[in-house]
């Protein structure tokens, strides 16, 4: 039925895009073992140009958004005073922050085009995004992205976003994309394999590509109402990832943006955010898509009554 109001009428037709579908499910169950072997000869054969970008530092990030950090891990810190320190867009729990430094987004940004000079093998976003870097695959998992995701952010989000997992994110995909004149202009309306998205942009210099903001995906209205969001150099923007959006094309210059699409396993478990049904779960490499199963060998707790 799907494919039918998608056009397909003959038997020949179907059969067509039965081929395609199977051929992209075999591709994504190549990924994470072709990551791994590019991972594997990165880091045996890539010279970083600022290796102290690979481990996160306080310094790194904007004092502003460490006061934030402050104020959602003091007694008593909740919502309504967590949103006087954030720019928030419409009702559609949109909000900016500053991130990092104007210092440190330079140097980010300047290993990331230093890397992709570099002959090292290269695995892109998604099939959305030609042009960037898939930040595992260089590293920054263990010492950048997981204690940013654990230490910064979860505090924030477990106040924004509780309904989502937001105090108990255990998991992320974290990517750089990059638009400019001569590659990627833009992005289409999609929404993220993620439970709350982090998307900052980095530099360099642009105009335009603003960000637009449509339905939440299981709350659709029948006239989506859009709403446009500027990107600031070194701010951020929470959003959940169900949320539709894309990215307007940019008129000149080039872009950077660091995206983080952080994971709860406690509610993906019950229910896939992509296809909304139970998940069937394969082993994976890494968080894979940030779903975790029940060990096998794990035995229910027993109660010593004769202690009671």
């Amino acid at each position: 039925q799907a494919l039918r109001e998608r056009g397909c009428r003959s038997e020949e037709q179907f059969r067509e895009v039965l081929r395609e579908i199977e051929a992209e499910v075999q591709r994504r169950k190549q990924l994470i073992h072709q990551s791994v072997e590019r991972r594997a000869i990165i880091s045996k054969c890539y010279k970083p140009k600022h290796p102290e970008v690979y481990t996160l530092q306080d310094s790194f990030l904007a004092p502003e958004f460490l006061e934030i950090v402050r104020f959602c891990t003091s007694p008593g810190a909740d919502l309504q005073g967590l949103l006087r320190y954030l720019e928030s867009f419409s009702d559609k729990r949109i909000y900016r922050l500053p991130v990092f430094t104007e210092e440190f987004c330079q140097a980010f940004v300047d290993e990331l085009e230093n890397f992709e000079q570099s002959d090292m093998p290269k695995g892109r976003p998604n099939t959305m995004n030609n042009y960037g870097v898939l930040l595992n695959e260089l590293g920054m998992d263990e010492r950048f992205l997981t204690p940013l995701r654990e230490r910064f952010l979860r505090p924030i989000t477990a106040l924004l976003y509780p309904e989502l997992g937001g105090a108990c994110l255990d998991s992320h995909r974290a990517f750089v994309v990059k638009y400019s004149l001569h590659e990627d202009l833009d992005l289409s309306s999609h929404y993220d394999n993620a439970e709350v998205t982090l998307n900052v942009s980095l530099g360099k210099e642009f105009t335009e590509g603003n960000l637009y903001f449509g339905d939440f995906s299981q709350d659709p209205s029948p006239v989506p109402q859009y709403t446009e969001v500027e990107h600031v150099r070194a701010r951020g923007l929470l959003h959940r990832g169900g949320q539709i959006h894309g990215a307007l094309p940019i008129a000149s210059g080039e872009r950077w943006n660091l995206i983080v699409w952080m994971r709860a396993s406690a509610v993906r478990n019950q229910l896939c955010p992509m296809c909304n049904r139970k998940p069937e779960l394969v082993a994976a490499e890494g968080f894979g898509d940030g779903f975790t199963g029940a060990l096998a060998q794990e035995e229910p707790q027993t109660v010593n009554l004769c202690a009671l």
